[in-house]
């Protein structure tokens, strides 16, 4: 650096320092300020500059200073509590505007939640300062603050408290102690003018739509709404959000103030998302298609983002592979794939074919579910399962599959040799209808990793749902299309011979299984009469393939074709007219003494400070009914229910049912089994693993009962 250069540079230096020396000789301190301490908050007024500049905005702020385990409250408290509020009192021609509230803290106390702040906080307050202002001249600022601070029990507070500063001609520089601090405070207040909103309300539920450009690619994981009306809604219930194109729409619980039908006017508050917060005010009207408001909502506990979501469909695809629901499918391929061991294209050819069928028909039953929660219907993934005329189609075709491999009849052309019936069954045909059959029995059976990645999924845009099923598909063909393309695996299998002929009849009684399984599941249904119907169609059904297999060896084929064409008309007019009206039966009582979960159940045993485990199952949720087996049902698990006060739900989805396709859609889920632990006080349940065991129930249930 030049001479001529630094030499101006060390002159103002040195003339700075000198002016701030004599400040600090000969005029009165800077600012000048009390703490007061009450039992519980250390309090005082704080400024941001060192002096105040006549015709300019001074921000001062009260902190509060909050003992370990105590709160005080923001502007609207939530469900209990009492916002600060401060009176000031100022030299002639100063004016104070309202606190500027930093974004609260979401505080659990019960079964209630309350917003508000602990440990420390600022709450600034912009200080106008007239033009007519004198430097030189020192002023004295009076605020007198009451406030309300809580743990367990609240106790109110108050204190008259002064600051004294100077005033300076020029810009004032930043308080060297405060200063950072009230600038970080008016930075965590509500950011204006940058989002709009429309709010509605619907179906007991209110809807807010908000569009904006900061909402582009924001994580709203978290996104939450602060409302200013303390009246507008249930503090208590979780939020969801659904992401649109533009913009963001969550669902909320309306509280009182909402619940007459109509909105009294705009609805006011703060958006919480991407770590920042933003006002909000949001007229009545029409919601925005591009905030995403037209489908159903899911928690705001988002999902685990696109990649991770691609890889635990993936991973969800393979585990469904072991799943019970699945193996009887996946046997009819293993016997083709016996078949065609030695003939490497023909069993690439399978491979391709069935991995083909998997994710046609996945990308159809997602599509249909898109579609369905797009118009608002609250469909789940599964829910062709919850339809019995469907229960019923499938429970006869793994009838008639169970009979052909059985040997009742046969499908398609004749061939020679040993292997022939198998190859009936592993043509190119049979390998896509055997894609699809897996796909609308078995995915409804929920997987390990599926739950995050299908929750994840339902509530993005159509591309990116469609490519997370396309991935679970991928990983329910993965493991026939790898043998299927790895020679060195197929020559290890023997040679086509006598042994495949018994391989075929002994694969036909997981098929027997997997139709006494949905039979089951019709019977919990439609009850009895309903049962009795589907048992008659099922002999009907069986007297057809008998006669069908009959015209094969027959000389004389026709009569016995008519007679099996007859009965399979008279099974399908059934399957198309039947009522499934009947009464659904009750199951019995188990170990564990369990009622019917409903919100409002739930909401009260929550207010009551009771414990609640609440099981979101189906009848034909394989994973549900062994999880129910095996850690449910156990009379250890019964005793620690009975020793630990927890409450049991069950929220039984085997029918379609709203309410619960909404709660699982609250915490992010499309589908059952969910597990949730209500411990009292907390604000969130505990969600357990998809797969139980007796002694994680028993511990969670004794963490529970200790947090009581």
């Amino acid at each position: 650096m030049s001479k001529a250069v630094l030499v101006p540079i060390l002159a103002r230096g040195v003339a700075a320092l000198t002016a701030a020396v004599l400040v600090l000789l000969a005029g009165p301190a800077p600012v000048r300020a009390q703490v007061v301490r009450t039992p519980h908050v250390e309090t005082e007024l704080v400024s941001g500059a060192l002096a105040a500049t006549p015709g300019s905005t001074l921000h001062v702020a009260l902190r509060q200073k909050i003992i370990p385990g105590w709160h005080t409250y923001w502007r609207n408290p939530g469900d209990s509590g009492e916002p600060t509020r401060l009176a000031w009192t100022l030299p002639d021609g100063w004016s104070a505007g309202e606190i500027l509230w930093p974004m609260p803290e979401r505080q659990p106390i019960g079964p209630l939640v309350n917003y508000g702040y602990s440990n420390e906080v600022l709450l600034p307050v912009a200080i106008q300062v007239p033009a007519g202002a004198r430097p030189g001249e020192t002023v004295r600022l009076t605020a007198k603050a009451d406030w309300l601070v809580c743990e367990e029990i609240c106790v109110p507070e108050e204190a008259t408290l002064h600051l004294t500063l100077p005033v300076a001609a020029g810009p004032a520089a930043p308080h060297p102690v405060h200063g950072q601090a009230v600038r970080e405070a008016l930075a965590a207040g509500p950011i204006r003018g940058a989002l709009t909103g429309t709010a509605a309300l619907a179906n007991g539920q209110l809807k807010l739509a908000v569009l904006g450009e900061p909402l582009r690619g924001a994580d709203a994981a978290r996104a939450y709404f602060f409302p200013y009306d303390g009246n507008l809604i249930d503090h208590a219930q979780p939020q969801a959000v659904e992401r649109g194109p533009g913009g963001l729409t969550l669902t909320l619980a309306p509280g009182y103030g909402a619940q007459g039908g109509s909105l009294a006017g705009p609805v006011q508050g703060v958006l919480a998302v991407g770590g920042k917060a933003y006002e909000v005010e949001a007229a009545v009207g029409p919601l925005p298609a591009a905030a995403g408001g037209q489908g159903a909502a899911s928690s705001t506990r988002s999902g685990p983002g696109l990649l991770l979501s691609l890889g635990f469909a993936f991973l969800g695809g393979l585990i469904l592979n072991l799943m019970p629901c699945v193996f009887p499918i996946l046997s009819m391929k293993a016997a083709a794939l016996a078949a065609h061991a030695h003939e490497p294209r023909t069993a690439r050819l399978h491979g391709l074919v069935f991995l083909a069928g998997v994710l046609t028909t996945f990308l159809a039953l997602a599509a249909v579910l898109i579609a369905a929660r797009a118009a608002g219907e609250t469909a789940g993934w599964g829910f062709q399962l919850q339809s019995p005329p469907v229960i019923a189609a499938l429970a006869l075709l793994m009838l008639l599959v169970a009979l052909n491999l059985s040997g009742v009849f046969h499908i398609g052309a004749s061939a020679q040799g040993v292997g022939a019936g198998l190859s009936r069954l592993g043509g190119a045909a049979g390998a896509f209808f055997t894609g699809v059959l897996a796909v609308v029995v078995a995915a409804p059976c929920t997987a390990p990793f599926m739950a995050a990645a299908i929750g994840y999924a339902v509530v993005q845009p159509a591309v990116v749902a469609l490519a997370v099923f396309a991935a679970l598909g991928l990983g329910l063909a993965a493991p026939f299309v790898l043998v299927s393309f790895t020679p060195a695996l197929l020559r290890r299998l023997p040679r086509p011979g006598a042994w495949m002929e018994t391989l075929q009849r002994l694969l036909a009684f997981p098929m027997y299984a997997a139709a006494g399984w949905l039979v089951w599941i019709f019977a919990r249904q439609t009850g009895v009469a309903g049962l009795a119907e589907l048992i008659a169609a099922a002999w009907l059904l069986a007297l057809g393939a008998w006669l069908f297999g009959r015209s094969q060896h027959s000389g004389r084929p026709l009569p016995f074709r008519l007679a099996s064409g007859a009965a399979v008309l008279l099974v399908a007019a059934w399957l198309g007219v039947a009522a499934f009206g009947a009464p659904k039966v009750e199951a019995g009582p188990g170990a564990v003494a369990e009622e019917a979960w409903t919100p409002d159940r739930l909401a009260a045993l929550r207010a009551e400070g009771k414990p609640v485990f609440v099981n979101f199952t189906a009848d034909w949720c394989v994973t549900c009914k062994v999880n129910e087996r095996v850690a449910l049902s156990s009379a250890e698990v019964g005793s620690a229910f009975e020793r630990t006060g927890v409450v049991y739900l069950k929220a039984d989805w085997t029918n379609r049912d709203p309410a619960i396709a909404e709660a699982l859609a609250a915490h992010g889920r499309a589908g059952v089994p969910l597990y949730l632990l209500y411990a009292p006080g907390a604000a969130e349940p505990r969600i357990l693993p998809q797969l139980l065991t007796k002694g994680a129930v028993i511990d969670a249930l004794e963490e529970a009962k200790a947090s009581t």
